[in-house]
């Protein structure tokens, strides 16, 4: 237990010895991140869409209508990945681009577009990413129309609607700044802690009395007082 409270006092004595390094360096990490997150790096807006996809069936009782509901329920969940490749195919991309009337490629469109599941529902929810947050949201509602149609072709599904348009987000949902300057000020106090430490191992000279019992094992007789 004293070896141990020893050790503790050894390892705050050599963080006090080089204090400025553990202050330094989370200030200038924390000032560097606040910056690149505050001016330098793009905001990016999220806008998104909420869809029902299924079948009606008015030609069954209820019963056996709420059966088929629960498994097309399962199967909505297992189509996602075929969703999301519907609404990032060439031909919506294509006639997405073409309404809002902008410079983009379909390969650019693919990686603004995410298409989720609502859990425990048949609804999707088709998202846009975006530097503007009014073109997001205008991106979002052209998706879902050319998703529509392009589902109804491909999956000879004939309830598809939207539940809820897509409206200007008020938020970029990154960067992060509050958690990237967080970030940075951990980070920066853990460099700074290895730092002083990979110093502290470096530097091999005897400093103290302390030193001389614990390294070369000798008694210590007499010590001169440091004089200003």
């Amino acid at each position: 237990m004293e070896e141990l409270e020893i050790d503790l006092r050894d390892i705050f004595r050599i963080l006090m010895k080089r204090k400025w390094i553990l202050i330094a360096i989370p200030v200038v990490a924390i000032i560097i991140s606040a910056v690149i997150s505050y001016y330098v790096l793009t905001p990016v807006y999220k806008a998104s869409t909420t869809m029902m996809v299924g079948k009606t069936y008015s030609n069954v009782d209820a019963a056996l209508a709420e059966y088929i509901q629960y498994q097309d329920l399962l199967i909505a969940n297992q189509l996602v990945k075929t969703y999301s490749e519907i609404a990032k195919s060439r031909s919506v991309a294509k006639n997405v681009i073409l309404k809002a009337d902008i410079e983009m490629t379909p390969e650019q469109f693919r990686k603004k577009v995410s298409v989720n599941p609502v859990k425990d529902t048949q609804l999707i929810e088709v998202a846009v990413e975006d530097s503007n947050p009014e073109q997001a949201a205008k991106l979002a509602n052209l998706t879902s129309e050319a998703f529509m149609v392009k589902v109804v072709e491909v999956m000879k599904v004939d309830d598809v609607q939207v539940v809820e348009s897509a409206v200007t987000p008020g938020s970029p949902i990154k960067p992060d700044k509050k958690l990237n300057v967080a970030i940075a000020g951990v980070l920066g106090v853990m460099i700074a802690i290895g730092l002083i430490f990979l110093l502290e191992f470096l530097n091999n000279t005897i400093k103290s009395s302390e030193d001389i019992n614990r390294y070369l094992e000798l008694p210590v007789l007499g010590s001169i007082p440091k004089i200003e």
